[in-house]
């Protein structure tokens, strides 16, 4: 007799069907396990083996062949314990109840508990588009996907368990687990509030606009001016997220492993060291999984000492910085990765720090421009806001001033994004960083007087086209602030001057 259970097998990020078939008949007692499996699979032998023995079940001295369909899929993982193990079950006669529309995943340990495992909720929303009614799932794993209303997601503990479910078929118990997961927001610390930053008004105001439109910002400065607190801050005031942008993020974070039983409810903040690989930050690997640009899908991608980082790390952003994927190339596929983040990077104006301060900085302005041709001019041509922040003065310190918190920035910048959205709906975009070729012209146009502010500042700067389209992009949002519908001079004048990196002299 040949039992078929469906079950599914990630690949990137991506989620392809996979079906376990097995047959047991008579002969030399052998337990074989074929259709280019991993290592890891064919170690899952004996743990299903040994799982069915303590949940009481008796395994004949029999030929057992299992085939994962289909043969030319690489699979990989833990999570195809369960089906393995249901097959078995069901190919001796143990359950007899179809199965047809049912999926199942999961991982064993010897005494027949269900173990969590990464990427549940892209396996359950790959059923629902497959017709599948039941998922059966790690209980720890249920909360994430409980959302999904065209599939009833089963919290399994044990084995015995998942018997007496598909036997019986008990819902009471289905519904208990279900209402063990609650939604628990993380709490904002106080240090990373708005209101705790004294001074550095421009930064302030730079974080804001890039929260406001996803825009990439770069902080320039000497040690101890902010920048670290700016970019901690720039987390607490990032939009609310859409349905679809907590779907999407929450798929890549549940593969990684990220998710504690609930769909994401914050963006991702990611803050790698500077000494991450190339291949830590695209991901990648025998088995392409995730890197740091695809974890920050959504949300910050904050890279302190910026021009610490390695050569081929800053010049790995050029692809995901432009096109918002990144494509990795292998002997075994080609592999996409969503890699749509905000980029934040803070660097010191020279090796020591301090520069143009000579009281403090000894160093030669051959080492400072050698310093700072470590960033490429692509990659700051890929950056839209650039803010030089001075020391914090003693006055700026002992000002009692109550400063603006981040809730009130992030009210504002809520209603920058809902303006966007509304403007965009019928695009396939919904923030003004993502505007590119025509749906500039289109969405950014300027009257005559602007018209000629941006044309003397594009021949005098001598600005590339990128660059150009920053500034209008940027001003569009500075105006989507004021809720202004059309961009003005001030707003173009105000976008202009964050394009100056200064210390460097370009743009």
């Amino acid at each position: 007799m040949v039992c078929r259970i469906h079950c599914a097998a990630i690949t990137g990020i991506d989620v392809l069907p996979v079906c376990v078939e097995t047959d047991i008949s008579n002969g030399l007692p052998s337990f074989d396990m074929v259709g280019l499996l991993s290592s890891d699979i064919k170690e899952s032998r004996e743990r299903v083996r040994t799982a069915i023995k303590n949940s009481g079940f008796l395994l004949p001295p029999k030929r057992i062949t299992i085939n994962f369909s289909p043969g030319n899929i690489r699979k990989t993982g833990t999570y195809f314990d369960l089906p393995v193990a249901v097959s078995i079950l069901y190919a001796l006669g143990v359950l007899q109840k179809s199965v047809e529309d049912k999926m199942f995943v999961g991982e064993l340990s010897l005494d027949g508990r269900v173990v969590p495992v990464n990427g549940i909720l892209p396996i359950v929303l790959h059923a629902a588009e497959k017709g599948i009614r039941q998922c059966f799932v790690p209980k720890e794993n249920a909360g994430e996907c409980r959302w999904v209303q065209t599939v009833q997601v089963i919290g399994i503990e044990n084995l015995n368990q998942l018997v007496m479910l598909l036997e019986t078929e008990q819902r009471e118990f289905t519904e208990f687990i279900a209402m063990q997961f609650r939604e628990t927001d993380e709490d904002v610390s106080e240090s990373r509030d708005f209101k705790n930053i004294k001074g550095q008004v421009q930064a302030r105001r730079a974080a804001e606009i890039a929260a406001a439109g996803m825009h990439n910002l770069l902080l320039m400065g000497p040690p101890g001016t902010g920048k670290t607190m700016i970019a901690k801050a720039a987390a607490t005031i990032l939009p609310d997220m859409s349905k679809e942008e907590t779907i999407e993020i929450s798929k890549i974070q549940s593969i990684a492993g990220n998710l504690k039983g609930n769909l994401a409810n914050q963006r991702p903040f990611r803050n790698p060291h500077h000494t991450a690989t190339v291949v830590a930050f695209t991901g990648g690997g025998k088995n392409p999984a995730p890197g740091e640009l695809t974890l920050a899908h959504g949300g910050i991608l904050y890279m302190d000492e910026f021009l610490e980082f390695s050569r081929g790390v800053m010049e790995a952003l050029r692809q995901p910085l432009e096109d918002r994927e990144i494509v990795i190339s292998r002997a075994g596929g080609t592999f996409r990765f969503p890699a749509d983040f905000l980029l934040l990077g803070s660097m010191n104006p020279c090796r020591c720090g301090y520069y143009p301060d000579r009281n403090k900085c000894n160093c030669t302005e051959q080492e400072v421009k050698k310093y700072l041709e470590k960033i490429s001019g692509p990659i700051l041509d890929r950056i839209d806001l650039c803010v030089h922040m001075n020391p914090v003065s003693f006055w700026d310190i002992r000002d009692e001033q109550e400063q603006e918190s981040s809730d009130e920035i992030r009210k504002r910048v809520n209603r920058a994004v809902s303006i966007q959205r509304e403007r965009y709906q019928k695009e396939k975009f919904c923030y003004n960083s993502q505007l590119q070729g025509n749906f500039i012209e289109k969405y950014c146009h300027l009257k005559k007087n602007e018209e000629n502010l941006i044309r003397e500042v594009y021949e005098k700067m001598e600005l590339s086209v990128r660059a150009y389209e920053k500034i209008l992009k940027v001003a569009r949002t500075i105006a989507d602030l004021k809720e202004q519908e059309n961009i003005t001079t001030k707003e173009l004048a105000e976008a202009v001057g964050y394009r100056v990196a200064q210390g460097r002299g370009i743009v």
